[in-house]
């Protein structure tokens, strides 16, 4: 079994090993005209069931083989420019270049000592990150597993520096669309179940400063502690931007700490023409940044970020077999004093070689794209009597109703709406997401692929349309 370790006795198996296995992916790459299969659960897990873990095939070219048959052939394929769902990007070659280059290699990013080049791309990477943002010259962060991590981090630090003997009193304000991840961190945290005071928003789903700022006087008139206010630009379901800078000034009036939740607007850090949409951001204390949403990288690569470096204090610990105190007279740079986690992929490697090989201008030149796309689709959508659309965007989501001039039923209607989705999920011609708006069922695009056109939208409006006419008629027929 030693033949399969990976060294240097074994290296020429690992380059025809990993070839055969790229070969596959190209080839299904190549060859992939729908984003989905449309397979069941009940279909495919007894295939999966089927398979003894302990009996294994021995042989690379049978489980690619099963594997094909198990995975390959059913997988969502985000790179086909009909899948429209969530905020899963295609990815840019460098980045995947980059992952098959970490895996192998393994360097842990917790201690100098397990990754030394590493550890300083991944600095590098923060530092260039925290001057995009505009955060000073003693900002710092930290690479994380994903959006949630990074607001759970960051809530964690402001509700160290909030001082106070108890969490009881402590208040985190977020938008009524801010991310689930905000009242789970609030949880995770101990802060209770009334700690998260969801702030509302306006038409084009943007938090509401001046309900803001009666709901900070309310806290402060309580004796309670505003902890922290979460702006989020770009939020999942509409792509809005809160107003960065009248939140900033509320935050320093109430002496509140700001964390901007970007994890989906993070994209426009690199925009040749839409940065101005997040001015403000570099008055936040901690900003959230998703690179597999808008910056094209491979799941998974997130980071925190904050303005005073000193406040990541607040998630070190020091273990002697680890990262024994010494070492920070002695100068040596341990990531895992920064962060949540121990164990940790060189994820930062992706973007590295994103960097190197595109240049920033070209992250920003694709994320412009879907921007612009989000907006062609919106007058699409405005001048087509069949759909109601929500916002406006400021990203690259579109948020949308069927809407039948026949049917009057607003719960009917939005029988059809979910009807249609799943229909179209089963077909396998297209993948939309779904949710909510006061109350009633919406669908969803959420544009990341540049190679999506106008046409695609309107060819998959239309399946969108034929499907929920379907039910409809159905529906009639059955009443009748």
């Amino acid at each position: 079994m030693r033949s399969h370790l990976l060294n240097d006795t074994t290296a020429e198996s690992y380059r025809r090993s990993v070839t055969e296995g790229i070969e596959r992916v190209a080839a299904k790459l190549a060859t992939t005209t729908r984003p989905f299969t449309g397979i069941t659960v009940d279909a495919l897990s007894p295939r999966i069931d089927g398979i003894d873990l302990d009996k294994p095939l021995l042989d690379t070219a049978a489980v690619l083989d099963e594997l094909e048959e198990v995975y390959l052939r059913d997988a969502v394929y985000f790179h086909h420019p009909r899948y429209l769902a969530h905020l899963n990007c295609p990815v840019v070659i460098p980045a995947v270049l980059g992952e098959a280059i970490l895996s192998a290699v393994n360097s842990s990013l917790d201690t100098w000592d397990q990754s030394a080049g590493g550890t300083l791309i991944e600095r590098k990477l923060i530092d260039w990150t925290t001057a995009r943002i505009g955060l000073g010259d003693n900002a710092d962060g930290v690479f994380t597993s994903g959006g949630t991590q990074s607001n759970l981090q960051a809530l964690l630090l402001a509700r160290e520096e909030a001082k106070t003997q108890t969490a009881a009193g402590l208040r985190v304000f977020a938008s009524e669309v801010s991310h689930f991840s905000v009242k789970k961190s609030a949880k995770l945290l101990g802060l209770g179940q009334d700690s998260v005071v969801c702030i509302p928003v306006d038409h084009d789903k943007r938090m509401q400063t001046v309900a803001l700022a009666r709901e900070l006087e309310r806290c402060r008139r309580d004796g309670l502690v505003p902890m922290a206010v979460v702006a989020t630009a770009g939020t999942t379901d509409f792509g809005s931007i809160d107003p960065l800078p009248e939140i900033a000034e509320l935050c320093e009036q109430y002496g509140a700490w700001m964390h901007v939740d970007a994890a989906y607007g993070c994209g426009l850090l690199a925009s040749l023409r839409y940065r101005d949409r997040i001015d403000g951001i570099e008055n936040a204390d901690s900003v959230t940044v998703d690179y597999h949403k808008s910056f094209f990288q491979p799941v998974s690569s997130s980071a925190v970020l904050v303005r005073d470096s000193s406040t990541l204090r607040h998630a070190t610990y020091h273990a002697e077999y680890l990262n024994p105190r010494r070492m920070v007279q002695e100068r040596i740079p341990n990531q895992v004093d920064k962060s949540l986690q121990t164990t940790r992929r060189f994820d930062a490697l992706k973007l590295w070689m994103t960097l190197r090989v595109m240049g920033a201008d070209g992250i920003g030149q694709l994320f412009d794209e879907v921007c612009d796309l989000a907006a062609e689709g919106w007058k699409l959508l405005a001048a087509d009597p069949r759909f109601d659309v929500v916002v406006e965007p400021s990203l690259s989501t579109l948020v949308f109703r069927y809407v039948p001039a026949a049917v009057t039923d607003p719960a009917e209607i939005d029988r059809a709406n979910l009807y249609a989705r799943k229909a179209l999920f089963a077909s396998g011609d297209a993948v939309v997401a779904g949710t909510k708006v006061s109350g009633r069922h919406y669908l969803k695009f959420t544009l990341l692929n540049p190679e999506t056109t106008v046409e695609d939208m309107s060819v998959v409006l239309d399946l969108i349309a034929g499907h929920a006419e379907q039910y409809l008629g159905e529906s009639l027929d059955r009443a009748s």
